[in-house]
């Protein structure tokens, strides 16, 4: 107010007050014209133009430089340790994405849309990783730099894309599992991918398993379910004692001390009956006047659980008989019940020399039946020998006070276990999600029918197709073609690295080597630095791996070069505090 005072004062009239006020006005209209109005909440912080690019190549940079270290078969491990100190120790590109503690929004973002792969194809995390951050951190030179639009850089990298697609199918080496399950290759593509996990022996001891669990379950009528192959685990031993048990491996075992421990030529039946008293569905009582009207109601009740007792023992019984008339041989009788079984049913069944196991978790009942055939029955009043299922060994072991029933040497099993045994549960968890990363890159191959050669091949051979195409491209769209090369060449010059090779003496050699003759795509050899003809020697990639790293790491590296603005909400988005 003392302002406005003291400058009406220095006027000598109202005219020179009309003008001091339009001349405001008019520099006030003036510099509305001048700028966007934009609205904020007072508490929210916003970063535009270059400092979004500068923020988003640096977060792209950190993502590389933490994850490039762990690629490939010779990559380094992380040891992760979470608050309450829980230690991890892995090389998973997945399990690094979705365990690191990042704060950053757009390494956040990667993170989480790079290891989506993984949960649709089981592999290429950390390529998928490096693709989209070299990307996004090569166009920096030219858009800071040379002045060139982010728009047309991402324009061109859909040109290299679909480029890379076409090369992408010209060089699918097709397979035919249908016709004729190809063990050797299947163990070489599940070997590619689980060394990069876990050490050489321990991988290829699993690849093994793995492809043998996968003939097991294989059907080619069927859509191939890898919930048919159960991963149990234990902890103790070694992790190379982990194992394929052609059966089931149960986490429980008998409930009554004198029923036989270890069954051979056994018969199994698959039940969902109660073989115990149930409280009624709906509320009820029994009024007794008297102790004998009491007992009565008890005798009854014991009754109908003891006649379905009654019934399972008579048909083995029958069926023991049979057999043994028939083959000479003797047979024995283990009864798996999705319901519970009371102690006294369990003495009679056990005096009958017939191991009972009850609440049987359903998934394990549909197993079992796949494993040893028969049928799930509902009722005991109508069973016959086309409902009884067939193992060679029934037994039961004890593990740190738990027990444990192994279901083997079963005929023509549909479902199977990996029994994982381990010194400790960081050392389980990793062998877990290899098995899972090894049964996708097999399913992977079968649904594609075709594979890729490894070692860099593809890469390699993008980084040379792509050059060639940059000659005949007019215009700033060159630049696009250069940085998707770059990238690309990244992965085999990231796994020479973690080799301890002479990166660019390798990759010189590899390169030139294939320009002069682009027929046959040649990889590295990590353990010379030499140009091989990857699958020549057992390396393999999947081609729908490959095809979804092109597409992610095109589309999320597009979305953060042509993000102009970061806004983080204040506190209060909806109204001033009061």
């Amino acid at each position: 107010m003392y302002i406005f005072h003291s400058l009406f004062l220095t006027f000598h009239s109202f005219g020179d007050i009309f003008f001091f006020f339009f001349f405001f006005f008019f520099i006030d209209l003036f510099c509305v014209s001048q700028m966007s109005v934009h609205m904020l909440n007072k508490k929210a912080d916003s970063l535009r133009s270059t400092n979004v690019l500068l923020t988003n190549i640096n977060a792209s940079k950190g993502m590389y430089e933490i994850i490039k270290t762990n690629l490939g078969p010779k990559g380094s491990y992380k040891m992760l340790v979470s608050g309450a100190g829980a230690i991890k120790i892995t090389k998973d590109g997945n399990v690094l994405l979705n365990e690191m503690m990042i704060q950053h929004p757009t390494a956040s973002m990667l993170s989480r849309i790079c290891s989506s792969i993984d949960e649709m194809l089981g592999d290429g995390s950390s390529s998928n990783l490096i693709v989209a951050t070299s990307l996004i951190y090569l166009s920096e030179k030219y858009i800071l730099y040379e002045g060139i639009h982010p728009r047309i850089i991402t324009q061109g990298f859909d040109t290299a894309k679909s480029i890379l697609f076409d090369l992408l199918e010209s060089m699918k080496i097709q397979v035919n599992i249908e016709n004729n399950f190809d063990y050797e290759l299947l163990f070489n593509v599940c070997k590619t991918c689980i060394r990069t996990k876990l050490p050489y022996t321990l991988a290829d001891k699993l690849a093994k398993e793995l492809v043998e669990s996968i003939r097991i379950i294989y059907d080619p009528t069927k859509q191939l379910d890898l919930h048919m192959v159960e991963i149990m685990d234990i902890k103790r031993h070694m992790s190379i004692d982990t194992k394929l048990v052609s059966g089931m491996v149960l986490d429980h075992g008998c409930r009554h001390p004198n029923m036989p421990s270890k069954l051979k030529n056994c018969l199994i039946l698959v039940l969902n009956v109660s073989l115990e008293y149930e409280k009624s569905e709906v509320f009820s009582s029994f009024v007794y006047s008297n102790a004998e009207d009491r007992n009565k109601l008890v005798q009854s009740e014991r009754k109908f659980t003891d006649d379905k007792v009654k019934k399972i023992i008579e048909l083995k019984k029958l069926i023991v008989e049979k057999k043994l008339k028939e083959t000479g041989k003797e047979y024995s009788f283990a009864i798996f019940n999705q319901k519970g079984i009371d102690p006294i049913s369990l003495d009679l069944l056990a005096k009958e020399n017939i191991m009972a196991l009850r609440r049987i978790k359903r998934r394990n009942l549909e197993r079992i039946t796949l494993c040893c055939g028969g049928n799930p029955c509902n009722n005991v009043y109508d069973l016959t020998e086309d409902d009884l299922g067939y193992a060679g060994l029934v037994y039961e072991i004890n593990i740190n006070d738990e027990k444990y029933t192994f279901i083997e040497e079963v005929i023509n099993p549909k479902s199977c276990t990996m029994f994982i045994q381990a010194p400790n549960d960081y050392t389980i968890k990793q062998i877990k999600d290899a098995i899972r990363d090894g049964l996708r890159s097999i399913k992977n191959t079968i649904e594609d029918k075709c594979v890729i050669s490894g070692a860099g091949s593809f890469e390699i051979a993008a980084y040379c197709k792509l050059k060639e195409e940059e000659k005949k491209i007019k215009g700033k769209q060159k630049f696009s073609f250069d940085i998707y090369a770059n990238s690309m060449l990244n992965i085999p010059k990231i796994l020479l690295e973690n080799s301890g090779l002479d990166t660019h003496q390798s990759l010189f050699k590899v390169i030139d080597q294939y320009n002069a003759n682009p027929v046959e795509p040649l990889g590295v050899d990590l353990d010379t630095g030499e140009p091989i003809v990857a699958h020549v020697k057992g390396i393999y990639d999947n081609y729908s791996v490959k095809k979804q790293i092109l597409s992610i790491a095109t589309a999320i590296s597009q979305q953060i070069i042509l993000v102009d603005e970061i806004i983080r909400a204040g506190k209060s988005m909806g109204g001033e505090d009061k």
